[in-house]
């Protein structure tokens, strides 16, 4: 079942989602050459300590980090650790946050320093892609045209759309109705209308889209070992259309 939230529960997911926007632009000048993503983790933690929230991921079905750091060929779920990031890196930073009983979503990658011309387009693209999904999230069209429009694109671009993890509902808890896949046909699945709130989260393989997990049953890789991006925001969808509640532009 799909739950409708209401204006007030969508104003206090927005004040979620402005506090973890704010964590993902202080980490576009944290992360560089040089620094863990253990050390993400821990500037993460504390920077929602700091601010009254907590991480909701810390805890979920027993995963033990405030962040997921994905890196390179790692697609979603990465192990904070401590092992330096490197000059060409791509690293995806992955949180939920909870502010006030409220919950927000949102990930994204980073370059590390310089990186090649090619992992440039992928976060080029992987980012166009998002933003040309939560175009197609308009109140009367259908999930599917959400999935349909980023995966043309990305297709288009001559790049893979992952399609092992999607998009969800968010809302009391992390995963609700409806799913969000990020491939599709235009006007199927459930029909969008005010008052939901889900996330879109494309993630974008430079070679084939099917992953392979880690021996740590979180971790998904490419299956050929090229790099992947992601972008993810968390929207509301009002009568005007989708309302993102995570994005970084709006934070001073």
């Amino acid at each position: 079942m799909i739950v409708l939230k209401s204006a007030r529960e969508i104003e206090n997911m927005k004040e979620a989602g402005r506090l973890l926007a704010s964590c993902h632009k202080e980490l576009r000048t944290f992360i560089k050459p040089g620094v863990s993503t253990w050390e993400i983790e821990q500037f993460v933690e504390e920077y929602l300590k700091k601010h009254g929230a907590t991480p909701e991921q810390k805890g979920y079905r027993d995963y033990q980090y405030a962040t997921c750091a994905s890196i390179n060929d790692e697609v979603c779920h990465g192990f904070p650790r401590k092992v330096p990031l490197k000059e060409g890196d791509i690293v995806t930073v992955d949180m939920v946050v909870r502010l006030n009983g409220a919950l927000a979503d949102s990930a994204w990658s980073y370059a590390v320093g310089e990186v090649s011309e090619e992992a440039q387009r992928l976060l080029d693209v992987t980012k166009e892609a998002l933003y040309r999904g939560i175009a197609a999230a308009q109140p009367g069209n259908r999930i599917g045209d959400i999935g349909h429009a980023i995966q043309t694109y990305v297709e288009g671009e001559g790049f893979s759309v992952v399609r092992e993890f999607i998009g969800h509902g968010i809302g009391s808890v992390i995963h609700e109705k409806p799913d969000v896949p990020h491939y599709g046909l235009p006007g199927k699945g459930a029909r969008i209308k005010e008052g939901m709130v889900f996330t879109i989260e494309p993630m974008v393989n430079i070679g084939e889209w099917p992953t392979k997990m880690d021996e740590n049953g979180w971790t998904a890789r490419t299956v050929d070992g090229t790099l992947s991006a992601q972008y993810e925001h968390t929207i509301a969808i009002t009568k005007d259309g989708p309302l993102i509640l995570t994005e970084q532009d709006e934070i001073s």
